[in-house]
């Protein structure tokens, strides 16, 4: 590259926080080692021909100090805002040159989604003698994905060679090891970082990095005026204000409007509310009634117990007397059934078995009747249907046969 800084400071460097190196790794087309700028505190000019890297530069710093949804690369060669992104930067897009059809062109990269990016700044404060260093780390998980990034705030003097390297291509590693480390705080995410930044640069608006964004490529102002009112000096809601005040004002009218308005109606009430504190008082007595009524009820339920248990006793008695008779009753059924036993016992002694069989029998010769006389009508139906005369005799069914 073709970059060079020159010093304009013939005096020490005044008070406040003032960037004294920025170091940039893997960042554009600053590519594969560690590129280093010394202010030290000091006012400076970069000079460099077309494409040396100038903006590539001062994109860096605009990335560590602005917020990512106001970052806008390469203003200050008047690019146009799509011709460079925080993902190119990464990356190290150089050229673009067109695909083998000839018809579309591809951007060129240095880099993968391999590698990953380290941007560091460190400022000094000499009135104080506080040094504190800004980092971001940035890299691609998906090859077409947008970069992911790791903030980093120290209260002291960090370089990238030193404290950047050395873990490999797992950033948790990098991750664990600057958090293990007194003084060094790490935030996913950019508003807790630019807090972290902010509280220990004095910066208490956002308004200046708001300011910082908007001057740091600026080429020419149009308006000096404008600019102050539209970059540096808060706007006075003056809209709010009178709207605020006619609001409030509308508030205090229907407030007293409902004052009056509720004095009228409670004059008119007072009737209603003597008539409302009648109707509480004959409410009661109702209610005392109607509890009195309602204690008739259990108070007659007394009486109606006492005769139940009466009742009761009554039936108890009935119970007895009745089960004494089912005493009585059973002992006669057991007499009876041995009785009935003694009997079968003696008409079994006398033949009462043989007359159990002849049942029997008779029994199976009926059922033998019965199935032969349902053969005998099917042979008849199938007789008939053959035009043959009924099996009345064995005679009839042999020549039928």
């Amino acid at each position: 590259m073709a970059t060079e800084l020159f010093d304009f400071s013939d005096e020490p460097a005044g008070g406040g926080f003032r960037l004294s190196r920025l170091e940039v790794l893997n960042w554009g087309t600053f590519h594969d080692k560690v590129y280093t700028l010394r202010p030290e505190g000091a006012n400076a000019l970069l000079t460099g021909d077309i494409g040396s890297g100038k903006s590539t530069l001062v994109d860096a710093v605009t990335t560590l100090l602005v917020p990512p949804k106001r970052l806008a690369f390469n203003k200050a060669a008047g690019a146009e805002a799509s011709e460079r992104s925080l993902r190119s930067y990464v990356l190290g897009h150089y050229k673009t040159e067109r695909g083998e059809e000839g018809l579309a062109s591809r951007s060129v990269a240095l880099r993968g989604p391999g590698h990953y990016t380290v941007l560091l700044a460190v400022f000094h404060n000499p009135g104080m003698a506080h040094t504190v260093t800004i980092a971001q780390v940035l890299w691609l998980r998906e090859p077409q994905g947008s970069p992911e990034r790791l903030y980093v705030v120290a209260d002291q003097d960090l370089a990238i060679a030193r404290d950047f390297a050395g873990f490999g291509s797992d950033i948790n590693d990098l991750k664990k090891r600057l958090r293990a480390r007194d003084h060094i705080e790490t935030f996913d995410a950019f508003s807790r970082y630019e807090g972290a930044f902010r509280r220990r640069f004095g910066i208490e608006a956002e308004q200046a990095l708001e300011l910082f964004s908007q001057t740091v490529s600026m080429k020419s102002v149009g308006n000096l005026t404008e600019f102050v009112r539209a970059h540096m000096l808060e706007a006075f809601p003056v809209a709010e204000r009178i709207d605020a005040l006619i609001q409030h004002f509308e508030d205090l009218n229907r407030a007293h409007d409902a004052v009056r308005t509720a004095r009228e109606q409670i004059e008119a009430l007072e009737p209603l509310v003597a008539d409302c504190d009648r109707h509480a008082e004959l409410t009661t007595e109702i209610a005392e009634l109607r509890a009195a009524r309602d204690a008739l009820a259990a108070y007659f339920a007394g009486f109606k117990g006492e005769l139940l248990d009466k009742r009761l006793a009554n039936l108890d008695a009935d119970i007895a007397r009745l089960d004494d008779k089912v005493a009585r009753l059973d002992g006669t059924y057991r007499e009876q059934q041995a009785q009935r036993d003694e009997l079968k016992q003696a008409i079994a002694d006398n033949g009462g078995d043989r007359l159990e069989r002849l049942k029997a029998d008779i029994q199976r010769k009926t059922e033998e009747k019965e199935r032969r006389s349902k053969s005998a009508e099917k042979y008849n139906e199938l007789a008939h249907k053959l035009e043959l005369p009924a099996a009345e005799s064995a005679e009839t069914f042999r020549a039928n046969q």
